[in-house]
């Protein structure tokens, strides 16, 4: 046994199901990849990869007649490319997706092989899809946001930290989704008269440097956007936002989880279970162009009170009447 299946093995069993040769699989055994762009010893995304793998079993799909595939790239685009190349040569009946550079990779291998997208951020605006309610092509799947969103963050971080007057989007420095993120924060910023700089997450250095240098100045807070950059440096960005008592909204619940302040956006896991669910019909026989995509239907505000408590803040009652969750 390779290292590799081994360390799965062990610590990977919740999300991976019989290995079967291709060659070996049973007759009639249908076939799905999924492309995770994110680091396979990430925890969140293992949680992400099992509810999508338990929602599948819930729908009547098992090892007995379906047969799994998982790809993981980390923040590594080059990786990302091989990993693309080898799904579509599996020939899998669906491929799922975790956002919008992995999708639109794929969409530009293959206009045959169903795709599915999880968590993609302003569909129609970064032109995966030509239509939300018809996509038409062989990509439909779950938005993550809506636009309105980054209003709705920079009027939390306002309500918790009264004195921000400057804001630092920290963003992946690619993909279209994060570029449409931070468009929306830029038009929300403007209209708030709030200053606005843009970090891009590029290494671990360059984004100790940019919040060093950002925190020279008072009244300061940050927007830290979705992204295999963002979660591959989470703990960094969460010690260098505690260090400067830099009040931050980030973009997940798993940054509050080890310390990050607040968090509100869709319900990531809920997305998954919803991805399963157009993997199912497009299995037994529905076109993906005829299912259309989908917004959120629930959002979150995931509150962190320890680490409000290390910011020097006080949550106002109206946001702990607001919060879904509060970790203490």
């Amino acid at each position: 046994m390779r290292r590799r299946e081994f360390i799965t093995l062990l610590g990977g069993s919740a999300v991976t199901w019989p290995v079967v040769a291709h060659s070996q699989q049973r007759e009639g055994m249908r076939r799905v990849g999924v492309l995770m762009s994110y680091a396979e010893a990430d925890l969140d995304a293992q949680g992400l990869a099992k509810v999508l793998k338990q929602e599948l079993e819930r729908l009547g799909w098992t090892e007995i007649n379906l047969h799994v595939d998982f790809r993981w790239s980390a923040d590594n685009l080059e990786l990302l490319s091989v990993n693309v190349k080898e799904m579509i040569a599996l020939r899998p009946d669906v491929i799922v997706t975790t956002n919008n550079q992995t999708t639109g990779i794929v969409a530009q291998q293959t206009r045959i092989i169903p795709v599915v997208f999880a968590n993609a951020g302003d569909p129609l605006g970064t032109g995966l899809v030509a239509s939300m309610a018809h996509p038409g092509s062989n990509v439909t799947g779950f938005a993550g946001y809506e636009p309105e969103l980054a209003g709705k963050w920079i009027q939390l971080l306002i309500e918790m930290a009264p004195g921000t007057r400057r804001l630092a989007a920290v963003h992946p420095p690619s993909g279209p989704s994060s570029m449409a993120q931070l468009r929306m924060i830029e038009a929300a910023a403007a209209s708030s008269v709030i200053q606005l700089i843009a970090i891009p997450a590029t290494n671990s250095e360059q984004i100790q440097q940019s919040l060093d240098a950002f925190a020279r100045e008072t009244n300061g807070a940050l927007i830290i956007l979705a992204g295999p950059a963002t979660a591959v440096h989470r703990e960094l960005i969460i010690e260098r936002a505690a260090r400067f008592r830099l009040p931050a909204m980030y973009p997940n619940r798993s940054f509050i989880e080890v310390g990050g302040l607040m968090s509100y956006r869709s319900e990531i896991r809920e997305q998954y279970r919803r991805a399963a669910s157009y993997v199912d019909r497009i299995l037994r026989g529905e076109k993906p162009g005829e299912l259309p995509v989908q917004l959120p239907t629930k959002y979150e505000l995931v509150l962190n009170l320890k680490a409000a408590r290390m910011l020097g803040l006080t949550v106002p009652p109206t946001l702990l009447a607001l919060a879904d969750e509060v970790i203490e």
